[in-house]
């Protein structure tokens, strides 16, 4: 069916293949790749290094997720031993500064946040004992 067949897109639509990107861009090795790409162009064991306990597997299969989605671009070059770079393309760039807004706010909003948390916990505590 032709792209132009399914327009209006929406998330909200249960079959929209746009719930599927927004999973991709939004799951939390989507994030980190994209925002770490958008710091400079990675070789994969940098990436790996510089996104703290993702695993070799779940990285190669985000960055390939991420590249046929056409947010990420794989370039091999024919060198010895093989030398392969990620970095964003011009939608993946912003795809990552939009998500990375979100990250700043929650980094910023953390000490409300664990407040938050904590009086919650305490309130659920005592409903408890009770």
């Amino acid at each position: 069916m032709p792209v132009s067949a399914q327009l209006p897109f929406t998330v909200f639509n249960k079959t929209c293949p746009s719930r599927l990107v927004l999973e991709h861009v939004t799951s939390r090795w989507g994030v980190l790749a994209l925002g770490a790409l958008l710091e400079r162009t990675y070789r994969f064991s940098e990436l790996r290094r510089r996104i703290d306990g993702v695993s070799e597997k779940m990285l190669a299969q985000t960055l390939q997720t991420l590249e046929r989605d056409g947010f990420v671009l794989r370039v091999a070059y024919p060198e010895i031993p093989p030398r392969v770079e990620y970095s964003l393309t011009e939608q993946g760039r912003e795809a990552a500064e939009l998500v990375l807004a979100l990250v700043c706010w929650v980094e910023q909003r953390m000490p409300q946040i664990i407040e938050s948390q904590q009086d919650r916990d305490a309130k659920r505590q005592a409903g408890q004992a009770a």
